[in-house]
């Protein structure tokens, strides 16, 4: 049998999970003292509105070394292969600390793949993953088909706010305060060819010249039509609503209600609330 698993980070609802036979490993989240597993103890929604007023700025932890030892211990007294697709080693120590704990287990069964990608791009390979498992491919061919996939996949968020890059000490006071003066809207990338690193690429005075920029990137990088567009936000819909309208109107692409996802705290404690984004893989 071939496992695949990913991390909290992939914005699947526990059902989603479920349904498609997905192990979940989960991140914790911090608020002060209180400590919360994502999706399982906070919901997304719940997770947004202590973001907004509690005066604790959220900590986000990965899973345990426990949780990948006991997960991978475990396909190998069972003869399972294990495909693990975790947030981008860019932006989370998930990766090494899984990579670390197979090279303890010392089982080739085992196929950690850095997905240089978040959410969205993590969701898309996790599906693919699936559907490649459901055909009857093995461990190793699914491992080598996301290690080629990765590369194609494409993120790019317009945020409503710097407040929360700030707070965690990502961008300097000088910064914010302009961005703030100014009505800066900036985008952030997230992609293979920046390491799976986010990075600031593109800013913009309002929300609306921003998802503009988001709706120009696609005729630049052309989406597979083998895979759907994600269109995501954080706490409100609002503006995910109007970037997959633009998408649908202008670009004649099919967005579905069921596109359209839910950003959870991984990242969301970093883009702050009323962010909205995309997420497909390229030609």
């Amino acid at each position: 049998m071939v496992i695949i698993a990913t991390d909290s980070a992939a914005d699947f609802e526990l059902d989603e999970l479920k349904k498609m036979n997905v192990t979940y490993m989960p991140m914790s989240v911090m608020f002060g003292e209180d400590q919360y597993l994502e999706n399982i103890s906070i919901s997304k929604e719940q997770f947004f509105e202590r973001l907004k007023t509690d005066t604790h700025f959220p900590k986000t932890s990965q899973p345990s070394p426990a949780m990948f030892e006991e997960l991978f211990e475990n396909a190998r007294k069972n003869k399972d292969e294990v495909v693990y697709l975790p947030l981008s080693s860019g932006l989370s120590g998930d990766y090494q600390t899984a990579m670390s704990v197979a090279s303890m287990v010392a089982y080739e069964g085992v196929y950690v793949i850095d997905t240089l990608t978040c959410t969205g791009g993590q969701r898309l390979l996790v599906e693919k993953a699936v559907k490649m498992r459901d055909e009857g491919c093995s461990g190793k061919q699914i491992a080598e088909a996301m290690e080629k996939l990765k590369e194609k996949t494409v993120i790019y968020t317009a945020m409503d706010t710097l407040e929360y890059l700030y707070k965690n000490g990502r961008l300097s006071n000088t910064a914010y305060y302009i961005a703030q003066l100014g009505h800066i809207k900036p985008i952030m990338h997230c992609a293979a060819d920046s390491q799976g690193k986010a990075e600031i690429v593109s800013k913009h005075i309002g929300l609306n010249k921003a998802i503009r920029y988001i709706v120009d990137r696609f005729d630049s990088e052309v989406p597979d039509p083998d895979y759907p567009i994600y269109v995501m936000y954080t706490y409100d819909k609002v503006n995910a609503y109007k970037l997959a309208e633009k998408l649908r109107e202008e670009k004649g692409y099919t967005i579905s209600e069921e596109q359209i996802i839910p950003v959870g705290a991984t990242v969301g404690a970093h883009i702050g609330p009323y962010a909205c984004a995309v997420a497909y893989i390229k030609k």
